[in-house]
């Protein structure tokens, strides 16, 4: 999974790419399943930044993270007073699409086939 950080009138300092990393980098597991083939990776894209530079309190901080799969784009934003509390919910946000994606994606194939059965049965 190749992780791309932009950010918007903020300096990234190695501590939030090893944050970032951490975080997002977890989402890895549930991609797995994804894969047509074993050496393709997906691009997932993180902004982050501060609304404005002269805001010093509210929501201020606000975090992206778009993952680009072979027919689906995921996206999920946050905002809120906390860089890291931002970041914390974009990834929960982001694994809850990713859920519901993997299972649209199974459960359609598996409805038909028992639609099939059971008209095949006279059910």
């Amino acid at each position: 999974m190749n992780i791309i950080i932009k950010t918007k009138n903020l300096e990234i300092s190695e501590q939030l790419k090893n944050v970032i990393n951490h975080k997002i980098g977890g989402l890895k597991k549930f991609l797995n399943k994804f894969k047509k083939d074993k050496n393709v990776s997906f691009d997932t894209f993180v902004y982050v930044g501060k609304e404005t530079t002269h805001h010093k309190k509210g929501d201020i901080f606000e975090t992206e993270v778009k993952i680009v799969l072979h027919d689906k784009n995921l996206v999920a934003k946050s905002h809120g007073e906390s860089l890291l509390k931002t970041i914390t919910k974009v990834k929960k946000e982001i694994e809850r699409e990713i859920r519901k994606y993997k299972t649209k994606i199974i459960e359609l194939p598996r409805r038909k086939y028992r639609k099939s059965i059971q008209l095949s049965k006279g059910i």
